[in-house]
């Protein structure tokens, strides 16, 4: 895919995702979709309202009528399509930084649309064959209330609220200024929680902390665990597709531990999960110790998603996939990212015993990730020839399904061009955190090196 790459359209907003862009984008989806009623939600960016105001333009113009849902996370966006029937457009760029926006498409079923969809809108967009209306048939824009409160209540209902509530846990909780501030604190109170926030007012230029909730970024987040005794720490992204945690010690734990630990609670003999090439071994031994198959795809949600639709149609059981971004799927709620629902999930762990005691059972690996930023095409290609150049040289065993993936028994290194930003990433684990380290620290070396002779 040319535009939508592996979790949708992502870019600086208002020089390369404009509202003419956007426009032009929202006609190309109602092109496609015929006309049909199209809901539009968006995160809390600051560009937000301007480039939804161009969506809402463009999707009329071709004579949908437009649904405003205004900032939410979405998983509520997708919630409300399921409920209602509906596609929608999203205007997010997830955990990007406060100068990007983007746009990401949802089907009437609450899920991505499948990558042929993505490509005829693209193939529309490029060809500019856009349907556009006579005056008289353009369609109409209206405001919808309530969404967020049927998003709350979808969640609380999907899990075990009694057995949460029962557990009497603090939950520390840091949206980081996004589109989860809206609803999270509401529905870990709905669940019997007690709730202490910080950066938890949606504001668009993210003060607090980047979207991205990565350890870097989540000193609050670790200090409120600390001075509140909370039982866990809970941080999204951007548009609160994602949640990742912080245990009541307030460390943080991976998104590849939270992961195969609510793994370990799903999975069964003969079911299959499936992540991307960046799986920890930890996911690899929960399957194993299961009894269930593991299937690895390309990095990005569209690409998993895509391959459990497959697996499902075969009648294969996928109750649970997802990458070590804290980025979960649960199939059976909805096939789609759910920073809340996935954050309640792992309450449900916690309510039985300490969040540290929950990962430990799927510890034992270090992990290291870093990435190597390039300016252009040429430099791009620079990284590109020089990582290709260091698997090649290599003793481990290649894997080229998205990168290069080079196994050594007791470690493995992935390095990948980013589908999102100008980076070309770089994924170490191992048994032993020096390993980790020395294998990441190898290739952005390499990488580097290259890049210096530009």
């Amino acid at each position: 895919m040319r535009l939508f790459g592996s979790s949708g359209i992502r870019g600086t907003a208002n020089e390369e995702v404009t509202p003419e862009f956007s426009l032009r984008v929202a006609m190309a989806v109602g092109t496609v979709v015929g006309g049909e009623r199209v809901a539009l939600g968006r995160d809390t960016r600051a560009s937000g309202p301007m480039l939804a105001d161009a969506a809402a333009s463009g999707l009329v113009s071709v004579g949908c009528d437009v649904e405003r849902l205004g900032a939410l996370p979405t998983p509520a966006v997708q919630c409300y399509a399921e409920q209602e029937g509906v596609p929608a457009v999203v205007i997010t760029a997830s955990h990007n930084p406060p100068t990007d926006n983007g746009i990401k498409l949802v089907g009437p079923d609450g899920i991505e649309f499948p990558i042929e969809r993505l490509e005829r809108v693209e193939d529309v967009l490029a060809a500019e064959e856009f349907e556009r209306v006579p005056w008289n048939e353009t369609g109409d824009s209206r405001r919808i209330e309530g969404a967020r409160r049927r998003y709350v209540e979808e969640v609380v209902d999907a899990v075990a609220r009694e057995r949460i509530a029962a557990a009497d846990l603090t939950v520390a909780l840091d949206p980081g200024h996004g589109a989860g501030a809206l609803t999270s604190p509401d529905i870990f109170r709905a669940l019997g929680c007690r709730v202490v926030t910080v950066n938890a007012q949606p504001e668009g230029t993210f003060p607090g902390r980047d979207p991205e909730p990565v350890p870097e970024n989540l000193g609050d987040l670790r200090r409120l665990v600390r001075t509140t005794d909370a039982d866990i720490g809970i941080a999204h992204d951007g548009d609160a597709d994602r949640a990742v945690f912080v245990d009541e010690h307030g460390e943080t734990i991976t998104g590849d531990a939270s992961l195969a630990a609510l793994a370990a609670g799903a999975l069964g003999p003969g079911d299959r999960t499936v992540s991307a090439v960046t799986v920890s071994q930890r996911l690899v031994d929960v399957a194993e110790h299961a009894e269930a198959d593991l299937e690895l795809t390309p990095v990005g949600s569209t690409r998993i998603i895509s391959r459990i639709r497959d697996l499902q149609h075969e009648g294969i059981s996928v109750p649970v996939a997802g990458e070590g971004n804290g980025g979960v799927l649960f199939p059976g709620y909805r096939l789609a990212r759910d920073g809340a629902y996935t954050a309640a999930r792992f309450l449900e762990l916690v309510a039985e015993r300490p969040a540290s005691a929950v990962v430990d059972d799927v510890g034992g690996y270090y992990n290291r990730r870093t990435a190597v930023e390039y300016d252009g095409d040429t430099e791009r290609e620079t990284l590109l020839d020089a990582a290709a150049t260091y698997a090649n040289d290599s003793a481990g065993d290649l894997d080229v399904t998205d990168g290069y993936r080079l196994s050594f028994g007791d470690a493995w290194v992935l390095v990948r061009e980013s589908g999102t930003e100008p980076k070309v990433r770089i994924y170490a684990e191992a048994s032993e955190d020096d390993r980790a380290e020395q294998l990441a620290t190898d290739v952005r070396e390499a990488l580097e090196t290259a890049t210096a002779k530009c």
